[in-house]
């Protein structure tokens, strides 16, 4: 049975960061490109930060770059998502997810709360 468990997510200050895992259970992890989605209330669900397989390649939209780290450890089947600087706009509900040609799974989400 497939699983994706994200945790790591909480209440931080704007400017502060967090550290965002993702463990993967159920399926070839190493062979899955991972990414982190988040998605705010009113507001789609948007792509955060990708890496491929191995790990050598990464993608990021430009809100984030700079501020955001995808990082995945395949022999712990875990992907992580290091966060700095945060603003109040990174607030969301973020989503791990794991695809494969037609294979695609979702964790159940983390809430990521940026406020004073």
């Amino acid at each position: 049975q497939v699983h994706l468990v994200e945790s790591g997510g909480g209440l931080v200050q704007p400017g502060g960061s967090l550290r965002l895992s993702c463990a993967a259970s159920g399926f070839s992890f190493s062979l899955y490109t991972m990414s982190w989605y988040r998605q705010a209330p009113g507001k789609e669900r948007e792509l955060v930060a990708t890496i491929t397989g191995a790990g050598s390649n990464t993608e990021y939209p430009d809100s984030v770059k700079g501020r955001f780290a995808i990082s995945r450890d395949n022999t712990k089947k875990t992907v992580y998502l290091q966060m700095n600087s945060l603003k109040p706009e990174d607030a969301a509900v973020y989503y791990c997810k794991a695809a494969w040609f037609r294979s695609i799974y979702w964790g159940q989400g983390t809430q990521v709360t940026v406020s004073s």
